[in-house]
């Protein structure tokens, strides 16, 4: 094996010439400098990803979940308290990328088909829910949803039965719909104030695993975002193969390097595009389909892209591991 570095003050290129990135080869003896890591075992997805990136099938009694709810019920859902369920028992799911006023839904595509929209028609309450909360809103295929409190209503395709809540917490936007709108547990606090705590505390507790995972951006598509909901991007002056790695020194005060994550635990992401490189002052990087990805410093809140084209070099990741299209 040779390997060969070329540094500079703003590039360090590192290369390996063996296999291609992402293959199942063991490094034995002392690691090279860059480490690519992945297999290529195939694994199913579709309904098993939350964003339905594959072509699996769907579980048992993951079919029709875009139905009518029928009689909206408070369920206790264990961890969390009071939430809502459907006619049938199966909990229902709020998305913090939508918007209550005016009612809008930012699932569509992938991700409606890993989080169908429930019906409209149909509705009711039981005790515990006030009917006045009850509206819709018209989709972008003229669909009508069913939303609580102007909040869009989903359930989620993993749940294969009552009292399954395996939605909750996922990517830290998607919730256990609350009785009055807000994520279930929320209502214990201080109303807002509640739900921010808990939209804090859940990425933190998720950041343990090390997902990613696969979101849809209503303008750039499918995008990767980390356990804390921030997007994750790719440089041009890095390349996947031979691995180059451009961001260094002082740059990575403003694009911080990604930490290697488990590739069991991400979603909606062909786990065989998971890697890791090892970076010039020794850490580790995660890469996705070979490209080392960071996080923008820029980004203050979950889901914000505002790194996306910046200075025509830095682009968020796709689920493929490519740049996310360039919008106006």
């Amino acid at each position: 094996m040779r390997r060969e570095i070329f540094a500079g003050s703003a590039v360090a290129v590192l290369m390996m010439t063996t296999a291609a990135c992402g293959s199942s080869d063991n490094y034995g003896g002392k690691a090279p400098a860059v480490q690519p890591v992945g297999d290529s075992k195939q694994v199913g997805s579709g309904y098993g990803d939350p964003y339905g990136s594959g072509s699996g099938a769907a579980p048992a009694g993951a079919a029709d979940k875009s139905g009518p709810a029928g009689e909206l019920k408070v369920s206790e859902i264990q961890g969390l308290g009071s939430g809502v369920t459907d006619s049938a028992g199966i909990t229902l799911y709020r998305f913090d990328k939508d918007t209550p006023k005016p009612p809008k839904s930012n699932c569509e595509g992938d991700c409606a088909a890993a989080w169908p929209a429930v019906a409209a028609n149909d509705a009711s309450v039981s005790a515990g829910i006030d009917a006045a909360l009850l509206g819709s809103v018209e989709r972008s295929d003229g669909t009508k949803q069913l939303t609580l409190a102007g909040w869009p209503v989903y359930r989620y395709a993993k749940d294969v039965k009552a009292g399954d809540a395996l939605g909750e917490g996922v990517g830290g936007t998607w919730h256990v719909l609350g009785p009055g709108g807000k994520p279930a547990g929320a209502g214990k606090g201080a109303g807002a104030g509640a739900e921010k705590e808990q939209k804090e505390e859940k990425p933190a507790a998720e950041a343990k695993g090390g997902e990613l995972t696969a979101v849809q951006n209503p303008e750039l598509g499918t995008l990767v975002e980390d356990a804390e909901g921030k997007t994750l991007y790719r440089f041009d002056k890095d390349s996947a193969w031979p691995m180059k790695i451009g961001c260094v020194d002082a740059c990575t005060d403003t694009w911080k390097p990604a930490k290697p994550v488990d590739k069991n635990k991400v979603s909606g992401i062909a786990p065989e595009l998971i890697g890791k490189v090892k970076r010039p002052d020794g850490t580790e990087q995660l890469t996705i389909d070979c490209w080392p990805v960071y996080s923008f410093t820029g980004d203050k809140e979950p889901g914000d892209t505002t790194g996306h084209n910046n200075k025509g070099l830095w682009f968020a990741i796709t689920d493929k591991g490519k740049k996310a299209k360039v919008v106006g």
